[in-house]
């Protein structure tokens, strides 16, 4: 008899296609996944990997295993789903994939009382700075920032992250302050790269109208708060979310520019694999955060719109 569990470490390997990646998405050391697979490779007579320094590539045996394993699991998992939620309380471990920001600024202040709510509910956050492959990484839920792409996913909205360009009052009076839009394009700038890793333009509309500017792009950095930090500390000009920078304006540490131009918002929505139905602890997180996250209140607090 195959071993269930060496099934599922095998599973997680051959997705994440790295030994030290399924350990962690299984929350096992890395020598269990690598006996476990040992194990299973004894039990089926046959190798399933071939391993180099750099790269874990499946055999041609693995590659069938692969295929027909994916199904077993999804299916053991609805299982245990179905019969945990018969009990009426959601319980077992939900594994949350978001941003840094997100999770320092947010969820640190409202998971608390979810965890008071659903005391058998045990919770992996993973702050991500790449946008998660919700299947492929196991993921219960993640929160996503930003339009959906057209995938098999299950997206609930959550709201939107209004923006502003801030700099701070020392870096415009040793820059000089902008007169227009287009004098943007010549400050030193911190940003996001964008999906192709360039810069991207900056999009700016005022009753109708629309201005495209690209910014010099002096130190690009995929971690909002560390943007945040960098403007804070006069290094250029930079686009900052409302709820982290709203205080900073409002006690004269920040300068908001051209607050007559708004910029795009950012959709925030939960995205669930959509290939099964929500085990109840995924239904109860999803729940929740709809509960909490509404409008007047932490990201959702728009005071520098009104």
């Amino acid at each position: 008899m195959i071993d269930l569990n060496h099934l599922r470490i095998f599973e997680r390997v051959a997705a994440l296609k790295s030994f030290s990646a399924a350990a962690r998405a299984l929350a096992l050391p890395k020598a269990n996944v690598s006996r476990g697979i040992a194990k299973l490779e004894e039990e089926l007579g046959s190798r399933l990997f071939q391993r180099t320094t750099r790269e874990v590539m499946l055999t041609p045996t693995g590659e069938a295993l692969k295929i027909r394993c994916a199904d077993i699991i999804e299916k053991v998992n609805q299982a245990v789903d179905y019969v945990g939620g018969m009990t009426g309380e959601p319980r077992g471990k939900l594994k949350v994939c978001t941003a840094v920001g997100f999770a320092i600024n947010v969820l640190a202040t409202q998971l608390p009382e979810f965890l008071r709510r659903y005391p058998h509910v045990d919770i992996t956050l993973d702050l991500a700075h790449h946008t998660p492959d919700v299947i492929a990484e196991s993921v219960d839920v993640a929160i996503r920032f930003g339009p959906m792409p057209d995938s098999s996913l299950v997206a609930t909205r959550l709201g939107v992250i209004k923006r502003y360009l801030c700099a701070t009052p020392e870096f415009l009076e040793r820059a000089g302050m902008p007169q227009s839009i287009q004098d943007v394009s010549r400050y030193d700038v911190i940003e996001m790269p964008g999906s192709d890793g360039r810069a991207r333009p900056w999009i700016f509309t005022r009753k109708g109208a629309t201005i495209k500017v690209l910014p010099n792009t002096r130190v690009c950095v995929n971690e909002v708060l560390t943007i945040h930090r960098l403007v804070m500390n006069g290094a250029g000009l930079g686009i900052l979310s409302g709820y982290i920078c709203e205080p900073e304006i409002k006690a004269g540490r920040l300068v908001r520019l051209f607050p007559e131009w708004a910029l795009p918002s950012v959709e925030v929505n939960l995205i669930f694999p959509s290939q099964r139905e929500l085990a109840p602890s995924v239904r109860a997180f999803a729940e929740f955060m709809k509960e909490v996250n509404v409008p007047g209140y932490l990201w959702q607090k728009d005071t520098l719109e009104a």
